[in-house]
């Protein structure tokens, strides 16, 4: 009767987290049609190409070295093959470490949750140097970005290594439940050191220091982008509980969910409120990112919060949304489509308020894995980017740019039938 019952909770967890990875690897779509409602029409087929792309190539390197760089265990998953699992196996593991451990099965499960979690932080860099980056340069970024530069920093928090050997973030306090560090602060800080190498688009500023707006070209495409990017962060943050089979995790699932959800419309109506006290009008474009935003600051703790308090969580960080995307602009740090702010700013705010629901975290702790996981990202990526700018060069010659980047990078545009 004990191995019935084990082996019924062991294909639940294992059918749940392959779910929620289904979930999170749709946010790829939701981030495909984010960037492309928010990128000039001549720039589409480049973006989309960009993120199909980037998807593809992160799990390909997370198999060959990310997944044993981050958790360790062999490369090219010889431990994770398929085949069957035997019972007594899957009971041995689990007794180990409370979720089929090694088994066959299990593993396979876990390293498909992982690598859409590796994508969707690559998809972060995506957007923010759209519109002026090759795409070429992107995609050689993405394979160290994904391989080497991820993995690492996530072998320090999920995996529990000592950072560089010095010093255990776990032991100091340090607490990132789904990720609002470890993947999207970290995709930001990758951001943010590829667009200060590569410059702003022409024409963003004008010669005496103005904003110039440059409107997306699709804002339905956004607009959807964004309602899928909020559907598949319940993969993301659901998933991350690990487990479903018992009472205990099935309650925690629910609060999770319930939390995401709330956050998610806290930072819409934030962002829409502090748009219209400031622009005067309901801005969609900082709309969305406000519920991108709220998403984003849950993350670091779902499970903990009230709803009351994950909503109240979400308006402050579409507040912070909007005064970011505007403080950037200010300083001439040109994202097309906010993602240094959403996922870099708020992502810091998700880590430092993790400790007023989780008493196991500390504030000095997130401080210090938040200033750890910033500093390997954007000091790595600034030197890969450099690398690549001074061999290949990262940007479209401004031609290229002022035609768009799909004639000159993918030969063939979006909408033909519509170009004069």
């Amino acid at each position: 009767m004990e191995s019935q019952i084990f082996e019924l909770q062991y294909a639940l967890d294992t059918f749940y987290f392959l779910i929620c990875g289904a979930l999170v690897m749709w946010m790829a779509a939701g981030f495909t049609m984010l960037e492309a409602g928010l990128v000039r029409s001549k720039n589409t087929v480049e973006i989309l190409t960009k993120n199909v792309a980037l998807f593809a190539t992160a799990s390909i390197m997370y198999m060959i070295c990310g997944y044993a760089i981050m958790y360790g265990g062999d490369l090219f998953l010889s431990g994770i093959a398929g085949g069957d699992t035997l019972v007594e196996d899957a009971l041995a593991a689990s007794a180990e470490n409370g979720f089929g451990g090694d088994s066959v099965y299990s593993a396979a499960s876990d390293f498909f949750f992982q690598v859409v979690f590796v994508a969707t932080c690559m998809s972060i860099v995506s957007g923010a140097v759209a519109e002026r980056m090759k795409l070429w340069a992107f995609l050689l970024f993405a394979v160290v970005m994904t391989g080497v530069i991820y993995p690492l920093e996530g072998s320090w928090t999920w995996g529990g290594n000592d950072v560089f050997g010095l010093f255990n973030l776990g032991d100091m306090g340090f607490s990132d439940f789904a990720g609002s560090g470890i993947v999207h602060m970290a995709g930001a800080a990758a951001a943010l050191a590829g667009v200060l190498l590569l410059g702003s688009r022409k024409g963003k500023y004008g010669p005496n220091g103005e904003i110039r707006a440059i409107p997306g070209a699709n804002l339905p495409l956004a607009a959807l982008g964004t309602l899928i990017l909020w559907m598949g962060w319940f993969g993301f943050n659901g998933g991350s509980v690990l487990k479903l089979g018992d009472i205990a995790s099935a309650n925690s699932v629910a609060m999770v969910f319930l939390n995401t959800n709330a956050a998610a419309a806290g930072g819409a109506v934030g962002a829409l409120i502090i748009a219209r006290i400031i622009f005067g009008k309901a801005d969609l474009t900082m709309l969305l990112n406000g519920a991108l935003a709220g998403l984003v600051a849950i993350t670091a703790e779902p499970s903990t919060p009230s709803a009351l308090q994950a909503t109240l969580f979400g308006v402050i960080a579409g507040v912070i949304v909007v005064l970011s995307i505007l403080a950037l602009d200010k300083i001439k740090i040109d994202d097309p489509v906010g993602a240094i702010s959403v996922h870099g700013v708020v992502g810091l705010f998700g880590l430092l308020i993790v400790p007023i629901t989780n008493p196991a975290s500390t504030f000095i702790g997130q401080i210090v894995g938040a200033a750890t996981i910033f500093a390997w990202v954007f000091i790595a990526s600034l030197i890969v980017w450099g690398i690549l700018k001074a061999v290949i060069g990262i940007r479209i010659s401004e031609e290229d740019e002022y035609e768009g980047a799909d004639i000159a990078e993918c030969g063939m545009e979006a909408y033909p039938e519509f170009i004069r």
